[in-house]
């Protein structure tokens, strides 16, 4: 059943550059679908914003949501999304055009997963010397475990902003305002420790639950973890599952997030 409209837009396709070629036209129409998709962080983000204009800081330092990614949702495409309050937060959907769901999830102002402790993993390797993702590669990552990732928060690349506007975002999550790490670039870290590791195809982002532990202010440096925790086939595509973990040059928790992905596209045609 629909709920409430808490804003409308126009989807935007920040990552058309991507290492990840699914966010270009003429790969993913290779694949089936009509153009580039919108990265699915970024539309996590349009789900969410109601969530950081509603609790603000309290939600980016302590909140949680989860999404799930069901259709895509193309560049210039309009969007709107609908929220349906529960005791403890609302779920959302984030609606394309003809009343296409392209994803729904859920957001409450408080968090219930414990926060992490940080391993000490040992970097990632070197871009060129990352093996590529195949599913003997994976499951030996799986039993040694993955490379970490370290990533500053400067307000710039791909997941700076999710919005082509950034006056339709709150200023708590713009760099030229207040400044925090936005939730598109917080969730992102998870998709970037995996093609930090191996050298990926074109893939998909799937699902996603995450619990913020404190906000991200800009000029932070963050360190992400991460581990394989399943591995599986499903009508001839690949997927991973990850546990991710994010945390300040302090060893101060951040975020943690369980992550989804469709790591090899079965083959078109």
């Amino acid at each position: 059943m629909p709920g409430r409209v808490e804003y409308e837009g126009i989807a935007w396709n920040p990552a058309t550059a991507s290492e990840n070629r699914i966010h270009s036209d003429e790969v993913a129409r290779r694949h089936g679908f009509r153009g580039g998709l919108v990265p699915g962080v970024t539309v996590y983000a349009y789900g969410v914003q109601p969530a950081v204009r509603i609790w603000g800081l309290d939600w980016l330092a302590g909140g949680e949501a989860s999404v799930v990614l069901k259709k895509p949702l193309y560049d210039g495409e309009s969007f709107r999304v609908e929220t349906v309050p529960d005791s403890t937060g609302f779920g959302y959907r984030v609606v394309g055009p003809d009343d296409r769901v392209c994803a729904e999830g859920r957001a409450a102002a408080a968090g219930q997963s414990p926060p992490p402790v940080r391993r000490g993993d040992a970097p990632g390797p070197a871009r060129e010397d990352r093996p590529e993702a195949t599913r003997a590669v994976l499951e030996d990552l799986r039993a040694k475990g993955l490379g970490s990732l370290r990533v500053d928060w400067d307000g710039r690349g791909e997941q700076g902003r999710y919005r082509l506007d950034p006056d339709d975002m709150p200023d708590l999550v713009r760099d030229d305002r207040d400044g925090f790490a936005n939730p598109s670039f917080s969730l992102g870290l998870a998709n970037w420790v995996l093609s930090s590791n191996v050298r990926l195809g074109p893939w998909i982002h799937v699902e996603s639950r995450v619990c913020h532990h404190a906000a991200i202010p800009l000029g932070a440096g963050t360190w992400t973890e991460a581990r394989i925790t399943d591995l599986f086939e499903r009508r001839g595509h690949e997927f991973v599952d990850l546990d991710v973990a994010v945390f300040d040059q302090g060893d101060r928790p951040l975020l943690s997030a369980f992550h989804r992905a469709i790591y090899r596209l079965r083959e078109p045609g």
